[in-house]
């Protein structure tokens, strides 16, 4: 039986498609043929067909491809249809309860990795490897400290704090004050979620 999120993932599909493709090509300088348009997501190269708006995702050049999940889809849709033409960074990062243009909250996302946080605890050697894989080390507070690169042109920061006697484990993430103009606030929830389903896949294997 198809789930919710298969049927709103697929109904992107048909809006895709409507949408100027070569915009996209020419404003992410993506890689393209008659069939498909590429673009690499968390250090995984995605294909979407031209045709159909099908994602596909594959780690051997395509020779086997795999149907991307909701997560995905829906942001490498948002990112291609929805993001303005002057789209750029600022520099400025901050949580996503802080972003410009949104009402101010202490509570938003606040527990939504809490799961997720306190399955990394003990396993700071395991996290520190991926993000070192995906990213680069940063000097700021937390046990560790990254800048990851979801999208070439979109980096994300993350910070992760063991528990302790006092305060459970913290997985907290910042964005650039501008995400906004490359993704619509609810799809970034979407791409967190996406970043630590990788990294607790990748963390399994290295």
């Amino acid at each position: 039986m198809i789930s919710n999120y298969e049927i709103m993932r697929n109904q992107m599909r048909r809006e895709f498609v409507k949408y100027d493709q070569g915009r996209m090509i020419s404003k992410f300088s993506l890689r393209n043929d008659e069939s498909y348009i590429y673009i690499v997501f968390l250090f995984r190269e995605y294909r979407i067909d031209r045709i159909t708006g099908v994602v596909e995702w594959s780690e051997d050049g395509f020779s086997t491809s795999i149907e991307a999940d909701y997560n995905e889809s829906m942001t490498i849709y948002d990112v291609l249809c929805y993001s303005k033409d002057d789209c750029c960074l600022s520099g400025n990062y901050c949580p996503v309860n802080m972003l410009k243009g949104t009402v101010k909250s202490s509570n938003v996302g606040s527990n939504m990795f809490q799961k997720s946080a306190d399955g990394f605890n003990g396993k700071l050697k395991e996290l520190e490897t991926v993000c070192g894989i995906w990213g680069e080390k940063l000097d700021l507070n937390g046990d560790v400290a990254a800048k990851l690169y979801p999208f070439s042109f979109l980096p994300v920061i993350i910070q992760y704090w063991e528990a302790d006697d006092e305060f459970p484990a913290n997985l907290k993430f910042m964005f650039d004050e501008n995400i906004l103009d490359y993704m619509h606030f609810e799809t970034i929830f979407f791409m967190m979620g996406h970043i630590v389903k990788r990294i607790q896949d990748m963390m399994e294997t290295h």
